[in-house]
Formats: structure tokens, C-alpha cells, sequence
């Protein structure tokens, strides 16, 4: 049979777009349907508006620290809508580059809402376009649980498009999306209160940097609350917010900003018409070579639930068009030692194994640990210190882990991360020249564990 396309994708974010690119140029005849913004989560409304907000919140500290350095500065003054409208610009630039990048490589941009009719079979906009190949790459959406008064507060999806810095921002939640936005509005001069129903955030995360972060947030005066959650939510007749937690407290916020999960994003999308199969957390089932249940339907990327990270998905969807149309290129995604970075203020940089992940595996470990206070705030009144560290396997003396928290450390994680990535053992750290004076010269300068 012949089809209109070879390979139809839905979704024009980080993975659908690489897989649609990359199949056009290995000949294949490709469509891309989008209903929302091109660029997906991360260019509109996730890693890169957020990494922009990030640099605006840090200036502060940029601006406290300057005296030691010499320098006189009048009292200086933020304005949120002048970071939003400039931020705002700038996703619109990357809109436009990513349109280019699709039509420029033979992809039809088809704009709309598209829905499986059937396994080969997709409808936008009233037209029905026939494909071999259908790849769901529709991503994730925030969600926020449904507790009285849950309409009153927003998520990431909302908050790039405030009107105004609140004064008082409640953050709920404890991965890395609520440590990020706390840091944010805390820098931006916000009060700020992160609120997380477990022990400790960033669950997941090595031991030492979740503690470390923790003490470097309180030294700032963030408010941190674990073992907390809300009830109810509120709204005041002045427009504020009385927020009600389970033990009985009670706080007041102009803004309850929620980052508490994500849910893939499936909304009519005609999964129902087709054989594709969901697990128990409702992301799409697929199999080593990202095939669903049905054969002639592949998914990659958030909508997943796999590795929840551009460029993982970037990775993905560069497999998915090398197996269909180019396989003598094809190799399969390794999901060992992916680098990532937590872009809180300080910044957490983190690649392979933490500690417990090491332990829990058998290894008998070596740790190599460094805190430290930078160079560039001795001459400050800053007392923020940077952790470094190594878990090391005391048989083969393989670098398994390496984690950072401090200035630039997802900068410095990376290049790292091609050392275990190559397995890097800790003589050749140790073998390795330091560059000075930096931080990062650190990892190759820790000579004496601190357990085992």
C-alpha cells in the first residue's frame, strides 16, 4: 500500500522534531502535526525560559558580592515585566528556528490538533493523511492534585506568563522543577516558601548533595518545610491566598505555585482506536526499539516516562529515525551515565551513581569529598561553600559517580560525565592536570577518602 507519509509525527517538541529532521534527511517522506508551540516543553515553557529566569534571579547575589570587589553600586531595582517581555522575545526567535529547521529539512508542518483514527491513519484539521510509520512524541503536561481551592493555584505552565513578581510565593513540591522556581523567586526578591511533603527534597539525588543544598538554601533565608502538605487553598477577599496545611497551619501567599509531577500528554489523542498499550503510570508501554504494542506506532521521549530529559528525548528521537530509514547507522540509546544538571541556586551538577545507588548495587565504595569556599568570594562576605564529590568502587577503582554543588557545576559536570562515560577510573583523575586556579580542578586533586 502506498502511504502519504512514511513517518507521521505528533509533536513538535525536542524528540519529534530530531526524529522528523533526521528521517527527512535520510529520504523518508515526513509529517509533523502541532498543536501548541513549536519547540515543545522545553523551548516555551521549560529548561530554557526557566534557565533565563535563572540568570536574572542570580544577578543579586552578583550585585552583593561586586563591593568586595571594589565596585559602588546605587540600589538596584528589578522589574518582572521586563524580564518576561525579554524572555517572551527570545522563545519567539526559537520558535522561528525551529519552523526553519523543519521546513528547511522536507517536513510538512501540518498546525493542529492530530488524532490517531486508526494505525496508519491521522486526522488534523478535518483532513485524514495516511502514514507507515505514526511516532507519538506528545510530551508531558504539569498536573496539579485536585484539593479544595486547587483552581487558585498555578504551575510552571503559568508562571512565565505572571504579570507581576508576587510578594509571597508558596512552592510545593520536591524535585528539581520547585527547587528550581524557589531559587527563582527567592532571588527575584520574592518571599519564598518551599514546602515538601517528604523528608528531603530531590529524592533520587546523592545524599550529601540534598544536604548540602539544604544548608546552602537556609544560609540564603529561604523557607524550607518538609513533612508538609496543603489541605485546602483559599482565596482572600484582598486577592490573597489563606493556604491550610494537613497539620492544622496556616500560611498566606499571593501566589501557590505547584510542582508536583507531570503527566504524559494523551488528551484525544485516539489511543483508543489503535492496540497501544499504557502502564500503570499512563505513559505509552514501548519496547527497547520504542515500538508500541502496536507495531506501526513508536513513541519516545516524556510521553514515556522513561529518562524525563531533552536531550535524552534529542537521543531518542535521533534512534527512531536511524532504525526506520538509515539502519546501517542505528545504534540503540545507552541510558548509563546521562549528566544532568539541577539549576537551583547554587547549581547541582550530578553523573552516574550517587552513593546509595552504589551501595545498593554491591560495590564496596570509596567516597572522596570536598567542601569548599570559592575562590571569587573570599574577598566577600559570602560564606556559601561548593561540595565536590566522587564515589569511587574500591576493586576496580572506577569512577562510578561524581556530583557537584556550586557555581557553573552543570558547566563543569559535563565534561566530566565523557570521562565515566569512558570509564575513567580514579588514578586517571588522579594522573590529570588541574587547572588553575579553578574550581573544578578540585576532582582531580582529592586524594583522601572520607569513607568506605
Amino acid at each position: 500500500m502506498a502511504y502519504d507519509f512514511d513517518l507521521y509525527v505528533i509533536g513538535a517538541g525536542s524528540g519529534g522534531v530530531r526524529a522528523a529532521r533526521f528521517a527527512a534527511g535520510f529520504g523518508a517522506k515526513v509529517a509533523v502535526a502541532e498543536s501548541r508551540y513549536l519547540g515543545g516543553t522545553c523551548v516555551n515553557v521549560g529548561c530554557v525560559p526557566k534557565k533565563l529566569l535563572v540568570y536574572g534571579a542570580h544577578f543579586a547575589e552578583d550585585f552583593e558580592q561586586a563591593s568586595g570587589f571594589g565596585w559602588s553600586l546605587d540600589e538596584a531595582q528589578f522589574d518582572w515585566a521586563t524580564l518576561i517581555a525579554n524572555k517572551d522575545r527570545e522563545i519567539n526567535r526559537l520558535n522561528g528556528i525551529y519552523r526553519n529547521l523543519l521546513v528547511n529539512s522536507g517536513v510538512t508542518l501540518h498546525e493542529g490538533h492530530a488524532k490517531i483514527v486508526d494505525p496508519h491513519t491521522v486526522e488534523i484539521n478535518g483532513e485524514r493523511h495516511s502514514a507507515k510509520n505514526i511516532l507519538i512524541a506528545t510530551g508531558g503536561w504539569p498536573q496539579i492534585p485536585e484539593i479544595p481551592g486547587h483552581e487558585h493555584a498555578i504551575s510552571s505552565n503559568q508562571a512565565f506568563f505572571l504579570k507581576e513578581l508576587p510578594k509571597r510565593v508558596l512552592v510545593v513540591g520536591g524535585g528539581y522543577i520547585a527547587v528550581e522556581f524557589a531559587g527563582i523567586f527567592h532571588g527575584l526578591g520574592a518571599q519564598t516558601t518551599l514546602l515538601y511533603r517528604g523528608e528531603l527534597f530531590l529524592r533520587g539525588f546523592d545524599g550529601s548533595v540534598r544536604k548540602h543544598l539544604q544548608e546552602e538554601l537556609t544560609k540564603r533565608g529561604m523557607d524550607l518545610q518538609f513533612n508538609a502538605d496543603i489541605e485546602r487553598i483559599d482565596k482572600q477577599v484582598d486577592g490573597s491566598l489563606k493556604v491550610t496545611l494537613k497539620d492544622g497551619r496556616q500560611l498566606e501567599a499571593d501566589c501557590v505555585f505547584y510542582a508536583t509531577g507531570r503527566r504524559p500528554m494523551l488528551d484525544n489523542l485516539g489511543l483508543e482506536n489503535t492496540g497501544v498499550r499504557l502502564d500503570k503510570k499512563g505513559f505509552v508501554e514501548v519496547d527497547d526499539l520504542y515500538q508500541t504494542a502496536e507495531p506501526s506506532i513508536l513513541a519516545l521521549g516524556d510521553v514515556i516516562g522513561r529518562v524525563q530529559l531533552t536531550p535524552v528525548a534529542l537521543a531518542e528521537g535521533m534512534a527512531v529515525a536511524r532504525r526506520l530509514f538509515k539502519p546501517e547507522q542505528y545504534r540503540p540509546v545507552d541510558y548509563k551515565m546521562i549528566p544532568t544538571a539541577v539549576f537551583s541556586l547554587p547549581n547541582i551538577g550530578t553523573v552516574g551513581l550517587t552513593e546509595e545507588e552504589a551501595r545498593d548495587a554491591g560495590h564496596e565504595v570509596q567516597i572522596f569529598e570536598s567542601r569548599f569556599r570559592p575562590m571569587k568570594l573570599t574577598l566577600t562576605e559570602c560564606q556559601e561553600r561548593t561540595l565536590m564529590k566522587l564515589v569511587v568502587d574500591a576493586q576496580t577503582d572506577k569512577v562510578l559517580g561524581c556530583h557537584m554543588v556550586g557555581p557553573e557545576a552543570g558547566e563543569i559536570v559535563q565534561g566530566l560525565a565523557i570521562a565515566l562515560k569512558a570509564g575513567a577510573t580514579k588514578r586517571h583523575f588522579d594522573e590529570t592536570i588541574g587547572v588553575h586556579p579553578t574550581a573544578a580542578e578540585e576532582f582531580v586533586t582529592l586524594r583522601t577518602p572520607v569513607g568506605g
